[in-house]
């Protein structure tokens, strides 16, 4: 198993056993993202697997909904996107991205596995949940993030940029300097720590 299918696996995993957390009666809580519940969360996480899928001709079986089951739901969708990152050839196959050229493997790891963290986050603010973050992977993508060019961030913070609905990053909330890593990501992206 590769470094990025490991990557995905933990997080997954990390985020599965959140989505495994919430009350019946939470799923109608509000998250971080302002237009969105716990199940919102849950739902768009699930979507962005599917988006995952179509650059290698797949897509999510139809099987339980978010609505229904959202832990099913969420189940069906790693699966799905395990069994890409277990195929040498699709995890290697190329395709074309918002962020540029590059395999499908590189781009599960930078877009759905880094919501498996950030996300993970918001659904554990919403249900009351652990709402730490592994160490490692606060650092990774304080890196990846602060390394984005400011142009690319502005487009990231301005709402519809992406299409209809597409909100990426909020604006920044100012944390202190010698605030926790993690603070300071989720200030970065435009959360409240």
């Amino acid at each position: 198993m590769g470094e990025i299918a490991e990557r995905y696996r933990r997080r997954a995993e990390v985020f599965e056993q959140k989505v495994a957390g919430v009350r019946p009666e939470q799923w109608a809580n509000r998250s971080p993202c302002e237009k969105w519940s716990a199940r919102d969360v849950v739902d768009h996480v699930v979507v962005m697997h599917g988006v995952m899928l179509r650059p290698v001709g797949r897509a999510l079986d139809s099987g339980p909904s978010v609505q229904d089951d959202p832990l099913a739901a969420f189940r069906a969708a790693r699966t799905a996107v395990e069994a890409v990152l277990d195929d040498p050839a699709l995890a290697a196959q190329e395709c074309e991205t918002p962020a540029g050229r590059m395999t499908a493997a590189d781009q599960i790891d930078q877009v759905v596995s880094d919501d498996l963290v950030l996300h993970g986050w918001d659904l554990a603010r919403a249900t009351g949940q652990d709402e730490t973050m592994d160490p490692v992977d606060v650092e990774r993508l304080w890196a990846s993030n602060s390394a984005i060019p400011p142009e690319v961030i502005e487009q990231y913070r301005t709402p519809g940029a992406f299409g209809p609905g597409i909100e990426v990053f909020g604006p920044e909330i100012a944390v202190p300097e010698d605030a926790p890593l993690q603070d300071r990501l989720l200030g970065y992206i435009g959360r409240q720590p």
